[in-house]
């Protein structure tokens, strides 16, 4: 029995392979938001040595042909090619790739050659008036442009100038201008057109704030030290400051009804106290499950009053997503085959050896499915309903990625806004997969990235390829995670790692409090002693001030806001320095690449050490900036006006950096044309 290969399609006449952004041959959208410049590219060759020339199409949700871009050759020798693509709609898009012969670049190229050397003069300029001739006769050419390609073919074909003279006019800009625009195309060879999602900008670029709402207006009385459980309305109260700071999204951990049985400790103790709270992620009481909230906190009349100060302020409203059980959530005792059972009769609790959760019991999606499915659904319609905007998506690799692959589908369908942030803190398989299938943003491994090669590599990751399906969200710390960096280097560590986070990345976020340097780990955890997530942890924001943390956070968002080239994922250049305690990184959008068509670029330059002042020459690709070179390097190129200091420098190729961790971390620098 013989088996037939799969029909394919036919490689054309101009090949046209490899192109990208695809995800896995289109099976799913490539990423992109409204207003971001998508680099489109395509390997494009063919025999011989005719020249060959791509085009890059954009084309709309009802597809029809939105808007093309000739491609630049970006390797030469490789027929590696590109061109930038600008969605300005939301909606499920396309593009593709044509390949073509370029009749016009193959006779530039031989006729300049064959002309210079006096090799058939002649014939190459009759040639070339009659290319030019049928370029000029096409239908629809613009008038100014048909003339100028007959002026062309007119001092091409007069034997009274020199051979030189008529080749330059054959040549000139203004043709090559014309040709540019109008090319003519032979051969033309089409790739698929390939999806592509283009989401609302905040999809991209925005600034997370993570708060536990009980502990904002949390009381201990000090002569029983029972706990009285902060409000939704309290916490409402701390909106205006977070929105003060320049934060878009706030981000509420579960607010749903937290179970007794196996309740945590303070530190995660298994032995609560009678007053302790439990952990928010243990879901679920007689009082309801996902789809309520815990009393302590108040009503969905107060959640709905949440969410109307929340947008009075400029915020939208994140709430986090956790798919998991305490034992007494409804679902345990209505849907026991949601469960896994052991062979005592027991359901098993979550686990992540050595850690145990016995307050949580994890789905189990395998027995049924549609049922779980159909129940999640719903839930999320709830809160939808209630105007979360945006979802934290608690360990999503612990669930299918075809359950995952489904519901954001769904939700997609029928509310495209709403965003899906992926905590997923795994091999990179997983959390790259899960982008791929539909999570708008994921957190990273940034938070571990502490040596100026580890960032430089990372950034660079996230910012390439992998940047056409992952956005990056970066966070220093969490409510769970507190590096060993954090711990030991004080202030400066927590100023460092939010220069780092707002300017390495379109997305990042931070956790309530640390505004306060909230750097005491619990002992052999990699996490804040006294955890919030154990226990209610009400704050001193008026210390914030003296610290100094908040007010360098404000001024990153806005400096954020004020910057195109913050705004975007690609764009990025590293810059060697002369010292490994010293990073700079540029990212750089061209006017083309502008919704406001203006050009735009920021030099970020940190010292690692939280500890050292560290001195360092910074080598500066002047292109990558958009800077043009001065003809003597002594000349400084460039104003660098320091965005977090207000400082101006006059910098050349090559500035010489100080940066002190107890006065200035880093500069951020705005470029300006002197």
């Amino acid at each position: 029995m013989t088996t037939k290969p799969p029909p394919t399609r036919s490689i054309g006449r101009i090949p046209v392979l490899d192109v990208s952004p695809v995800t896995e041959e289109g099976r799913w959208p490539a990423k992109a938001a409204v207003g971001e410049a998508v680099p489109v590219r395509a390997t494009v060759f063919r025999e011989g040595h005719d020249a060959v020339a791509a085009t890059a199409v954009l084309v709309r949700p009802d597809g029809t042909d939105h808007s093309s871009a000739r491609m630049v050759d970006i390797a030469p020798g490789l027929d590696r090619f590109e061109a930038r693509l600008v969605p300005d709609a939301e909606g499920d898009w396309g593009f593709r790739v044509e390949g073509w012969s370029d009749p016009y670049g193959t006779w530039a190229h031989d006729a300049r050659i064959k002309v210079e050397a006096g090799v058939d003069t002649e014939l190459m300029l009759v040639e070339g008036a009659r290319l030019l001739t049928a370029a000029a006769a096409r239908k629809g050419l613009p008038t100014k442009a048909r003339r100028v390609l007959k002026d062309a073919v007119a001092a091409l074909e007069d034997a009274t100038r020199p051979p030189q003279a008529r080749l330059a006019a054959g040549l000139s800009a203004e043709v090559r201008a014309v040709l540019d625009a109008h090319p003519v195309r032979e051969f033309v060879t089409s790739s698929p057109t390939y999806p592509l999602r283009v989401s609302r900008p905040l999809a991209l670029a925005g600034a997370w704030y993570e708060m536990f709402p009980r502990s904002e207006g949390a009381r201990r009385d000090p002569r029983t030290g029972r706990w009285t459980s902060g409000t939704l309305r309290h916490a409402a109260k701390r909106l205006p400051a977070i929105a003060e700071m320049g934060f878009d999204i706030v981000y509420l951990t579960p607010i749903h009804p937290i179970g007794t049985t196996f309740r945590k400790g303070r530190n995660n103790s298994l032995t609560p106290g009678p007053h302790d709270p439990g952990s928010p992620y243990a879901i679920g009481s007689p009082e309801g499950g996902h789809d309520a909230i815990e009393p302590g906190l108040g009503t969905f009349e107060d959640f709905d009053d949440f969410v109307r100060a929340a947008r009075e302020a400029g915020l939208e409203v994140a709430l986090d997503l956790a798919l998991q059980c305490s034992p007494d959530h409804p679902w345990v005792t209505e849907h026991p085959e949601w469960f896994t059972t052991r062979a005592d009769g027991t359901i098993a609790y979550a686990e992540n050896p050595p850690k145990k959760y016995q307050d949580i019991y994890p789905l189990n999606f395998d027995n049924d499915p549609e049922g779980i499915y159909a129940e999640v659904r719903r839930v999320l319609q709830v809160w939808i309903d209630h105007g979360v905007t945006a979802f934290r998506v608690d360990n999503p690799h612990t669930k299918p990625l075809n359950f995952w692959e489904r519901l954001l589908a769904d939700v997609h369908a029928d509310h495209p806004e709403v965003i899906f942030l992926s905590e997923a803190f795994t091999k990179p398989a997983m959390m790259l997969t899960l982008a791929k299938i539909g999570f708008h943003q994921s957190y990273t491994y940034f938070t571990w990235r502490n040596t100026k090669d580890e960032l430089t590599e990372y950034l660079q990751t996230v910012s390439g390829e992998d940047g056409s399906f992952l956005r990056p969200s970066f966070w220093p710390t969490t409510h769970d995670i507190l590096t060993p960096y954090m711990q030991h280097g004080g202030t400066a560590a927590f100023a460092i790692r939010a220069v780092l986070a707002a300017t390495g990345s379109p997305t990042w976020g931070i956790y309530s409090g640390y505004e306060l340097v909230e750097n005491v780990a619990r002992p052999g955890a990699e996490e804040q002693i006294d955890n919030e997530k154990y226990e209610y942890k009400p704050r001193d924001w008026a210390a914030a001030e003296e610290i100094g943390i908040s007010r360098l956070l404000t001024r990153l968002n806005q400096v954020r806001r004020e910057h195109r080239a913050l705004q975007r994922l690609r764009g990025l250049t590293v810059h060697p320095t002369t010292n490994d305690q010293v990073l700079c990184f540029s990212r750089h959008v061209t006017a083309a690449q502008s919704p406001d068509g203006r050009p735009d670029a920021v030099v970020v330059v940190v010292n690692l050490d939280p500890h050292h002042t560290q001195e360092a020459v910074v080598d500066l690709d002047l292109a990558a900036l958009g800077v043009a070179a001065p003809a003597d390097p002594a000349v400084p190129a460039f104003a660098a006006h320091d965005l977090l200091s207000g400082a101006v420098y006059a910098w050349g190729a090559h500035p010489y950096v100080r940066l002190d961790p107890y006065e200035q971390v880093a500069h951020v620098i705005g470029v300006r044309t002197l």
